[in-house]
């Protein structure tokens, strides 16, 4: 999943960026409130991670931004502004949560995974394929009960292909949501990683779960 990270305090910026990274989350960081709307424009999140006291254009104002274009990702504010007045209007302007500063970094973890969770329709905390299981929370993939070992990037691949189950998903669509500006995939790349789900997740396993629609991209789920 594809974060966008706003925050101007460096030794923090730099913390979170390291930590959600480390979770397998792709993560882009904007320093000021008028970089995090340029992010958005090019660029789709799955979650935008935004504090409120920003240089340049400041998070309320970045927020209100994004709904007035129509922009529905998921927004989690987190700010030190913790007074009442201040929670009640960023969720006014369209914050999905409010997590106030200082904060432990296991809720925002939780928090991040409850909202895409929901952007994506899902009103349970795992994700079953058939009789493939992932758990986000512990980042764990089990088949018929058997635990599948995955990298980081194959979790992340195979995590955004199970938010898409039943739907084709674009070459394009992939490389949006699973990497970040700081990368930079080769052309053949999600064919590669394609590649070595395919081994893990469907080798040994009479039905099928990864599909390839030529010309289209992929399908995770039963075939008709």
């Amino acid at each position: 999943m594809r974060l966008l990270l706003v925050e101007d305090y460096a030794p923090l910026a730099n913390s979170l960026r390291h930590g959600l990274s480390e979770e397998g989350y792709a993560v882009d960081l904007a320093v000021d409130g008028e970089e995090a709307l340029g992010l958005c424009a090019v660029a789709e999140y799955d979650a935008v991670v935004l504090d409120l006291m920003l240089p340049k254009v400041d998070g309320l104002a970045v927020l209100a931004e994004l709904r007035c274009s129509r922009n529905k990702v998921p927004v989690l504010v987190l700010t030190a502004k913790d007074a009442l007045e201040d929670r009640v209007r960023g969720l006014d302007l369209g914050a999905d949560d409010y997590l106030v500063k200082p904060f432990a970094f296991i809720e925002l973890l939780a928090r991040l995974r409850s909202l895409i969770r929901r952007s994506y329709g899902s009103v349970t905390t795992t994700i079953r394929v058939a009789d493939l299981e992932l758990d986000p929370a512990s980042r764990s993939v089990s088949r018929a009960g058997k635990p599948i070992a995955l990298s980081a990037r194959e979790y992340a691949l195979l995590e955004y292909l199970s938010t898409r189950r039943g739907h084709v998903v674009s070459r394009s669509e992939i490389v949006e949501h699973v990497y970040d500006f700081r990368s930079e995939p080769s052309s053949n790349v999600v064919d590669v990683y394609i590649g070595y789900l395919r081994k893990k997740v469907d080798h040994g396993h009479p039905t099928k779960l990864i599909h390839t629609r030529r010309g289209l991209g992929y399908l995770l789920g039963v075939a008709e």
